[in-house]
C-alpha cells in the first residue's frame, strides 16, 4: 500500500505537481489573453506609437453575446481604437504628466469631468422596462409621509446661489432609490444626481455644491422626455463630478 510508484521511480505525487503546474501555466496563458480584448494594443502617450499586438499568446478570438430583449448581438472587441482629442496640455513633457484644460473642462470631458462612450440606449429593469423614469410614471413607489418632498425646493449652487427649483423626481424603479432631481433653471430642466444633493427641509433647499448656480443651464439634458440613456447618465454625473475640482479656481489649488 506504501509504493504509489506508476512507472519506475515516476510516483503519484509527481503526477499531481506536473498536472498543476501545466494547469496553472494555461490559466496564466488563459487570463492574459482574455484580459486583452479591450484596450490593447498599448499607445505610448507622448509619441502615440501603438505597440505590437502580439502573437498568439497575447491576444484573445472575438466573443460575442446576445443581449437581452431583443437588443442584438455584442461582439468584443467592441470598438476599434478610440480617437482622443483631449482639450487640455500636459503640464511636462513626460508619461503620466497631468493635463490642464484649456477650455471648458465640464464641457470638454477633462480629468474628473471625463465621461464614457457608454451605450445609446436607456437601461432596463428584469422586465424591460424603461429602469430609471420619473416618479409620475411608477404606481408603486412615493415619497414617504415622514420624509422631506425635494419637489418645489430652491436648488443652491456651490457659490450659494440659487440655480433653480426642483421640478420633478427620477426613481430607479428595480431599486426604489432616487437618482436624480429635475432642476428647472428657468431657462430649461436638467437632471442633479441625487448623491451629490443634500436636502433641507425646514430651509426648503436642496444644496448641490458641485458646480455654480450658473453652470446649472449648460448641464447635459435626456434627449428624450421621460427616459434616460447610459450615454446621458454618462455625461450628466461627469459634468456635476468634474465641478468638485473645476467649479471655482480655488478647488484646483493644493489644500496645504
Amino acid at each position: 500500500m506504501d509504493d504509489m510508484t506508476i512507472v519506475g521511480t515516476y510516483d503519484v505525487a509527481e503526477l499531481v505537481f506536473y498536472a498543476f503546474v501545466l494547469f496553472f501555466l494555461g490559466l496564466m496563458v488563459y487570463l492574459r489573453r482574455e484580459d486583452r480584448r479591450e484596450g490593447y494594443p498599448l499607445e505610448d502617450e507622448v509619441t502615440g506609437r501603438v505597440d505590437t499586438p502580439g502573437g498568439v499568446l497575447s491576444a484573445a478570438s472575438p466573443k460575442s453575446f446576445h443581449m437581452p430583449f431583443g437588443r442584438g448581438i455584442v461582439t468584443t472587441p467592441t470598438k476599434g481604437r478610440e480617437k482622443v482629442d483631449v482639450a487640455g496640455a500636459r503640464t511636462f513633457r513626460s508619461p503620466g504628466a497631468p493635463y490642464y484644460p484649456t477650455g471648458n473642462p465640464l464641457v470638454d470631458g477633462i480629468g474628473p469631468a471625463a465621461w464614457a462612450d457608454r451605450a445609446k440606449h436607456t437601461d432596463l429593469d428584469g422586465e424591460g422596462r424603461n429602469r430609471i423614469v420619473p416618479i409620475g410614471a411608477v404606481d408603486h413607489i412615493a415619497i414617504h409621509a415622514r420624509d422631506h418632498d425635494p419637489r418645489g425646493m430652491s436648488v443652491i449652487g456651490a457659490d450659494g446661489a440659487v440655480a433653480g427649483t426642483v421640478s420633478d423626481i427620477w426613481v430607479d424603479r428595480a431599486e426604489h432609490v432616487i437618482r436624480y432631481l429635475e432642476v428647472d433653471t428657468g431657462s430649461k430642466k436638467v437632471l442633479a444626481p441625487m448623491a451629490m444633493s443634500k436636502v433641507k427641509g425646514r430651509a426648503k433647499q436642496v444644496i448641490i455644491d458641485a458646480i455654480n448656480a450658473v453652470d446649472f443651464a449648460a448641464a447635459p439634458v435626456p434627449g428624450t422626455a421621460g427616459q434616460i440613456t447610459f450615454y446621458e447618465e454618462e455625461r450628466i454625473v461627469a459634468y456635476f463630478g468634474g465641478g468638485y475640482l473645476y467649479a471655482n479656481s480655488a478647488r484646483q489649488e493644493p489644500l496645504i
